[in-house]
């Protein structure tokens, strides 16, 4: 914060003291919606240290809770460490895991460990979200480098598929509440009470295993994440799809990659996980999003 009025500084520094003292507060006391939504307000990002990049002869900087890429053949930018989470721009409220965003109010996504990242969100709101913390939903592309590191691994630790490592394979969570009925929009795959279960949507870290070459986690598992692509022709070229073009939805659908809680590899592998059959304002409780940013 170097440069700011002293009073600015100061305010800025209690609150960013208290995002701290919270995380810590909601790793011992529980994950329930309740704790969650009591979340101290998170304060803007601040950059990170600097980033020297040799072949501009440059420093250039990642916001905090951002990691560099810079891989071969590729450009550099910045991916969140974790999923995200939504606080009120305005105030610095968290919104709890398990509820949808409120209309009229405008939100920033933050990256921090500790706290269950956000679901029930459609692209539209990951990608606002995104742009209101001074940075953009990832493209597949951006995603699949994160997660797949310079030798384009399957899994974002490797090549081989370790149980337990990242948060996959758990039971359906719809038939554990719901049973064996017609599932409906609204009152089932929106409900609150599915991302309040124990053991299955897990906090940001809590999977320390999980984690990609840049040092990225839970790109695999834990909830979906939407990316800023359309499906169409160029998704074909952006990414090396297991499934094949049947297993791409119509034109001008949405794409979110990497399963989530309780997927068993039905839309790929790891990585190349890819769920390409839904409308961009469609919204369940297994979609989340990370950002990322220019370097």
């Amino acid at each position: 914060m170097t440069g700011l009025p002293p009073a600015r500084f100061a305010r800025g520094f209690a609150l960013w003291c208290a995002a701290l003292a919270c995380v810590a507060c909601d790793s011992l006391g529980g994950s329930d919606a309740k704790g969650q939504s009591e979340m101290a307000p998170v304060p803007p990002p601040q950059p990170s240290a600097p980033i020297e990049d040799t072949r501009a002869n440059v420093t250039r900087r990642c916001p905090q809770g951002m990691l560099p890429v810079s891989l071969k053949a590729q450009p550099s930018f910045c991916v969140d460490r974790y999923e995200a989470n939504l606080v009120e721009a305005e105030s610095g409220a968290a919104l709890a895991a398990s509820q949808r965003p409120l209309d009229g109010v405008k939100y920033r996504a933050v990256s921090v460990g500790g706290v269950l990242p956000q679901a029930y969100v459609n692209r539209f709101e990951a990608a606002a979200a995104c742009e209101a913390s001074g940075k953009r939903l990832c493209k597949a592309r951006e995603w699949y480098t994160a997660c797949s590191g310079t030798e384009h691994a399957k899994y974002p630790y490797g090549n081989e598929f370790e149980k337990r490592r990242c948060n996959v394979d758990k039971g359906h969570l719809l038939h554990k509440l719901f049973g064996n009925v017609t599932y409906t929009y609204d009152a089932h795959y929106n409900n609150p009470k599915l991302n309040q279960q124990p053991g299955f949507l897990a906090k940001t870290g809590e999977y320390a295993e999980c984690t990609s070459e840049v040092g990225a986690n839970d790109m695999m598992g834990n909830l979906h994440e939407w990316v800023a692509d359309d499906v169409s022709a160029k998704l074909r070229e952006e990414l090396p799809l297991e499934k094949g073009d049947q297993w791409l939805g119509k034109r001008g659908m949405g794409v979110f990659m990497g399963g989530y809680f309780s997927s068993h590899g039905e839309h790929g592998t790891g990585c190349l996980y890819v769920t390409a059959t839904h409308a961009p304002d469609y919204h369940d409780y297994s979609t989340g999003f990370r950002c990322c940013a220019d370097l």
